[in-house]
């Protein structure tokens, strides 16, 4: 993911990202996913925290008076240390 991602950018990419989710767990619908499938899966998982959480951020600068552009991707064992 790029930091020069506006908050349309990031929202798109959170919906790609939750269609391909989507499209794996329906391919295995009821069979549970191994290998590389499994791997792609926690990716996305991490993936979709991440944008979550520089969405949230930005928006929280942008409240807050500060520039949005200034906030930073955090690491996938930062974001997933998180409770939800």
């Amino acid at each position: 993911m790029e930091t020069d991602m506006d908050d349309t950018d990031i929202v798109r990419r959170i919906g790609e990202l939750t269609d391909e989710e989507h499209r794996l767990q329906r391919a295995h619908s009821g069979e549970p996913l191994v290998g590389e499938e499994l791997a792609r899966l926690n990716s996305l998982e991490v993936a979709l925290d991440q944008c979550w959480d520089f969405l949230r951020q930005r928006r929280a600068r942008r409240e807050a008076g500060q520039d949005p552009d200034a906030a930073a991707i955090r690491p996938g064992s930062v974001v997933e240390g998180y409770q939800q």
